[in-house]
Formats: structure tokens, sequence, C-alpha cells
């Protein structure tokens, strides 16, 4: 078509496409990413290591942060090559290297969201950045370590041998889809455990139990496979677990997204997880009791760190639909303490930089309006005077505290409403919270943009593409997650 349309044209090389069109498309798209960034005054990452399909290691980088629209934005800055060591010491000089090359200070990143790796604990202990580690993990970590028990480990072995006869066999998939129209069972296929994807143990044994009559029907027609059906003693401990762990498999989903605030549904998460889904019931088994009580205590401990719990606190507080809710009654007084501390704070810095400022100043400039001189009615002269203080009076410590005082006693929110359209409506009444609402829900909960760059980066280096460079993978990867 296009030789009818115009015989000279050149449909240009694969070779132009790959060494001009994408290394312009990307500088171009590099560079407004990075003016995008210029403007933001706190930021949150997530960092992970992956290998390609050819084994080539990379190191991730995305970041996070709440820009002017209150909209919580999220970037892929980088899926570089990382073909050292995977020492702590060697990643933390590849994460500072990571965001001196996007010029982003370190004393502006607000929290790094990584694993629970201790390559990973130990890089960012010795950058000293702020470091929450993936619910994700810690929770399909506190499944897996509250599974711990010989009757579990015969019943999943069991489990898994039966999936992988299904799995390799068409016949017993075609067997299993005629018993299942007869039964009325889900047309489902069995799922098979992934080690490295969180709750894929629970969706296994779920699916299991769902099609346990047609697994029974199917195996049993063969002698040669009839050893493989789960007894009743199989099938009671596979009841146990998804009894335990059912509850638990929507909250890693829901936390792992990247649109929406996160990082605050944290402590009223394990709020209920301790109060509520793990506490033992009536009519359970004592190995679901047990299995709830271990992934409790796991949980518990993990979450025990001051400093963790600090940082939680704070994105409880700046969370309207929370606020104070969550919080320890004996830790209420030291995190507002630590709020206007940090605001104090960036208030005396603006100043240094631009004497005569305050930390109002830094959220907005207002434009100065003309001033129309109107002439009094005589009502006016009879209306009451009601005495008010001058906010000139107040030092900067007293209208940080009377704002958050003030934003503590106001109306309760529905749990339904988002918290950052709440703060685009009322950032004008609380304009130096503002900024700590800012910094601390822009934190992701999970390590999830990272887990969604490699499945990207897997998607790019195909059977087809295993011979790509490093550096075009990384361009690639940036193009797909940021046009």
């Amino acid at each position: 078509m296009l030789q009818t349309i115009d015989p000279k044209y050149q449909l240009p090389s694969r070779k132009h496409f790959a060494t001009v069109a994408l290394p312009n498309l990307y500088n171009k798209t590099r560079a407004t990413v990075a003016e995008q960034m210029q403007n933001v005054v706190y930021y949150s990452t997530t960092t992970d290591l992956w290998s390609s399909r050819t084994t080539h290691p990379y190191l991730s980088l995305t970041v996070h942060f709440i820009d002017g629209e209150w909209a919580l934005r999220g970037m892929c800055l980088q899926t570089s090559y990382f073909p050292d060591d995977h020492t702590g010491e060697v990643i933390a000089q590849g994460l500072q290297d990571s965001l001196a090359s996007w010029k982003l200070r370190e004393d502006r990143l607000v929290c790094m969201t990584t694993d629970s790796g201790s390559n990973m604990i130990k890089a960012l202990r010795l950058t000293e950045w702020p470091n929450l580690q993936c619910f994700g993990h810690r929770l399909h970590n506190a499944i897996m370590n509250g599974m711990k028990d010989p009757r579990i480990d015969r019943a999943i072995g069991v489990c898994k041998k039966v999936v992988s006869t299904f799995s390799f066999s068409w016949k017993k998939r075609r067997d299993m889809a005629v018993v299942q129209a007869e039964l009325g069972l889900p047309s489902h296929n069995l799922i098979t455990e992934s080690l490295t994807r969180w709750g894929s143990r629970q969706l296994m044994v779920e699916r299991l139990l769902e099609q346990e009559k047609a697994i029974a029907q199917v195996l049993g027609a063969d002698k040669k496979s009839r050893h493989l059906v789960p007894t009743w003693q199989d099938i009671d401990v596979l009841e146990s677990i998804n009894k335990a762990v059912s509850p638990l498999k929507e909250f890693t989903d829901a936390l792992s997204g990247e649109a929406y605030v996160s990082v605050s549904y944290l402590k009223p998460v394990i709020h209920l997880l301790s109060n509520s889904l793990l506490q033992p019931e009536e009519g359970e088994t004592e190995l679901t009791k047990q299995i709830k009580s271990n992934i409790l205590n796991y949980l518990n401990n993990k979450y025990n760190d001051p400093v963790t719990q600090e940082l939680l606190d704070m994105a409880s507080l700046m969370d309207p639909r929370f606020r104070t809710t969550y919080i320890a009654d004996d830790q209420v007084d030291g995190i507002k303490k630590r709020a206007v501390t940090e605001l104090m704070s960036l208030s005396t810095e603006k100043s240094k930089s631009q004497p005569g400022t305050s930390v109002q100043d830094l959220h907005q400039e207002e434009a100065a309006e003309p001033v129309t001189k109107k002439k009094k009615t005589l009502a006016s002269f009879f209306k009451n005077k009601t005495p008010t203080v001058s906010s000139t009076s107040l030092s900067e410590q007293d209208k940080i505290e009377a704002e958050l005082s003030s934003y503590l006693l106001s109306s309760e929110t529905d749990p339904e409403t988002d918290p950052l359209q709440w703060w685009k409506l009322h950032e004008a009444n609380f304009p130096r919270l503002s900024y700590l609402a800012k910094k601390y829900l822009s934190i992701p909960a999970t390590s999830a943009p990272s887990e969604r760059v490699f499945s990207t980066g897997g998607n790019i280096v195909t059977c087809q593409r295993a011979c790509l460079k490093p550096e075009a993978v990384d361009r690639l990867v940036f193009l797909a997650k940021n046009l």
C-alpha cells in the first residue's frame, strides 16, 4: 500500500529504530521524567533484584510521589545491569549511584520499600535510608513459617503430586473435564504452587479442595494413579490450612496497588489480623489454631521494631480515615511531637534559604489580589466586634500545633473516602500538615512496583529476543513503564 501511495518512500530499517528512533524517544522521555522530578519535595522508592531469561542480573528502581494535584504518581527510573556480587555494600553503592544519576537528594527520600533479603536490609542500613520491608513478602514468610508441621508437609506433598499428575497428562485433564460436568463442578484447572508467588500455596490447596470429588474419581479409575488419591487425613489437614489462611489472601493484592495510598493501611490490617481474623474460633481444629498463632506471632515480632512502628504511625496519622485510631495510646503524644518537629525543621530549612518564609509558603504562593475599598454601610457600625488573636502574634510552632489540633478534631471521614481527594479538598485548611501527608502517604506498602517492572522485562527479554543488550533492555523497560 505504501508503494501505491508513494513509490519513493523508503520504510525505515530495523537498524534505524534500534540506533536512532528508540534512543531519541528514550532521551526525550527521560528528560520529561527528570523535569517532573525536579518539582518533587519528598519521594519514596522501591527496589529489587531480578535475573532475566538470559540469567543477566538487573537492579530495578521505581519512584513514587504525590504531585500538586494530589495524584499518586509512580515511575520506573531504571532497570540497570548489575553483574557485581549482590552483597549489601555493592547494592548500597548501586542504589546511591542510581539516585545520583537522577539528581535525587538522599535527604528527601522518605522510605525505600524492599523485600526481606539480608543483602537488601544491609544495603539500606549502610546508606542509613529509612526502610520498610514489603508487607507481601512478610505475610508470605509468616504463612510459610506458620505451616512448619510434619502433617502439613505430608499433605502438601500429596497435593503437589496430584497437581503434577494432571499437569503432565492430557488424558487425565480430559477425564477431569468430563467428571466436572457430571458432578456440576466448575471447569477449573488445578493450580501449581510457586515458591516465589505470594499466596500460591493457599490457591493450590483451595482449588484441590474444590475439585476433591472429581480428582478422587479420575485418579481412582486408574490403578496406576489410585495411590495418589488424598486420604481423609490429608483432606482434614488441607481444610485446616485453608480455614486458617484463606482470609489473608486478599490483603496482599489490596496492598500492592500503585494508584492509591497503601502504607496507611498497614496498621489497621495488622490490628484486624491480631484482633479478629487470626484469633481462634469455636469449632476450629487444633491445627488451624496453631497455624493462626504461628502467623500472628511472626507478624507481631517483625513489626515490633520501634523505627518501623513510628513510620507506620506517621502514615496512619496523616490518613484522615484513621488519624490516631490505630496508634497506641502511650505513643500518640510522641507522634504528635514528631509531626511538629518535622514541620518546624522544614520551616527552619526554608527560612535559611529564603528569609522571611514559613512552612506554609512552601505549600503555595498566594497571588496578591487588588484590594477594593468599599463604602461602609450604616449597619456596619452596629455589628458586634469579636476579639480575635492576630496570627502574627503566634509563633510558627504555635501555628503548627493549632493546625494539628484542628485536624485531629475535625469531623470523622468515611472509610471509603480517598485520602488524597480529602487532602485536595482540605489543603487550604491544613497547609502545613499537607506537606507531611504528601511525604508519608507516598510510601508503597509492598515492593510490587519493582516486581511489575520485572514482569515487563520478562515480556521484553523473550526467547526470540534473548540477545538484547542490557542497555537496550533498560531503555525498553523504561519506555514501556513511562510512556
